[in-house]
């Protein structure tokens, strides 16, 4: 079974079920017993046209669940409706119903939640990390979005500043963890920014191209993450950090910043400096203030801090530090990192080990874990 044909053909299937009449909660449900049918019947048969199969389907089930509700005479309209078996054309609905889904009867934060769960293929507990809030609560919030989008028409689209919110999340969680959706965010975004001529779905798609040019240098062959100081920055791919640079400057010189195009003025200077050590951590500190100026994010402080801590040395870092919520993810790590710099290594050793604990994924715990056996190991020396 080819799970990753079946994340691709999603998002076509519910928008064409979308267009064709669904509601979106009930054409996501009956986009997903398409596809748990699809997993049963596919290693024995596959079909000549998986996407055809799917819409043909996913239409019959929704019609199936339709029929409870609706009267004998609508029933039989939809039926003539039926898409007919047969090959069907290459359109990539992608896009379209990420604007669908961030439709103006829906909160932000809402509209960001369920097109992640609907069309990004995220997990609840994913969404819920990228949101700094518990899994429960991202539960019951996707839930209410589905409720309010029930019935409605999705005959105008939400704005643009939602789709990039959830592209931006679609490309962190491909980018950092389990799902590879990294790819696909930039393919999207290229999209837009072909679409639409706006500074931040520029900026944005700087951010991810400054990114995902370092994305071969951060891991080892072993799987083991590879802290940006200690990458080696000849894997970097230098025709990306280009492309990135070139559409950045472009942005900033319309003069309209906003937090994507900051993002990517950070991404860019640690991308320009030939060693870690020759990084321009005074403008980076310089380019967080401007970003907290635009949005006053949490994580934007902590990344202050260490580029504080950079700049004008490890005890300013843990005084901005200090100013934060130690509830915060990779509040302990940061804070581990600023005391080694400090040189206090025990209150390293222990903050690196308590950080491995909360941990979000495998790869990251194995990483905090040796450096707290790194600093227990130079102690006892």
């Amino acid at each position: 079974m080819n799970e990753a044909l079946l994340r691709s053909l999603t998002p076509g299937v519910l928008a064409i079920l979308v267009r064709r009449g669904a509601d979106f909660a009930a054409a996501e449900d009956a986009v997903q017993d398409a596809l748990v049918e699809a997993v049963r019947v596919w290693p024995a048969e596959s079909p000549r046209d998986p996407k055809g199969w799917l819409i043909t389907v996913a239409w019959r089930r929704f019609l199936d669940a339709s029929r409870a509700d609706t009267a004998r005479r609508r029933r039989e309209d939809r039926m003539d409706e039926e898409p007919a078996p047969g090959a069907v054309p290459a359109v990539d609905d992608t896009l379209q119903l990420y604007f669908l889904c961030a439709h103006p009867s829906l909160t932000p934060s809402s509209a960001v939640a369920l097109t992640l769960r609907a069309v990004g293929g995220l997990t609840t507990r994913q969404i819920a990390q990228a949101y700094l809030v518990p899994e429960a609560t991202m539960a019951q919030r996707i839930s209410r979005a589905k409720r309010t989008v029930s019935g409605v028409r999705f005959d105008k689209p939400g704005d643009v500043a939602t789709v990039l919110r959830v592209l931006y999340l679609v490309f962190n969680e491909g980018y950092s963890a389990d799902v590879d959706l990294a790819a696909e965010a930039i393919r999207l975004t290229r999209q837009l920014a072909a679409a639409i001529d706006h500074p931040e779905v520029a900026g944005l798609l700087a951010l991810m191209l400054l990114h995902h040019a370092r994305r071969a240098a951060r891991t080892a062959p072993d799987g083991s993450l590879v802290p940006l100081a200690e990458q080696d920055r000849g894997r970097w791919d230098t025709v990306l950090i280009a492309e990135g640079v070139d559409i950045l400057q472009a942005a900033l010189a319309r003069d309209r910043l906003g937090e994507f195009q900051a993002q990517a003025a950070i991404a860019a200077l640690h991308a320009d400096a030939p060693t870690a050590e020759e990084t321009d951590w005074v403008q980076i500190t310089e380019w967080y203030d401007e970003l907290m100026r635009l949005t006053d994010n949490p994580v934007v402080r902590l990344n202050r801090a260490v580029a504080v801590g950079e700049a004008d040395g490890p005890r300013a870092g843990l005084a901005a530090l200090a100013a934060l919520d130690d509830s915060l993810p990779r509040y302990t790590a940061v804070a581990a990192y600023l005391h080694e710099r400090d040189g206090d290594l025990a209150t390293a050793a222990r903050l690196y080990a308590e950080a491995a604990q909360k941990a979000p994924n495998l790869a990251e715990r194995d990483h905090l874990t040796r450096q707290a056996a790194r600093l227990n190991s130079r102690r006892s020396r």
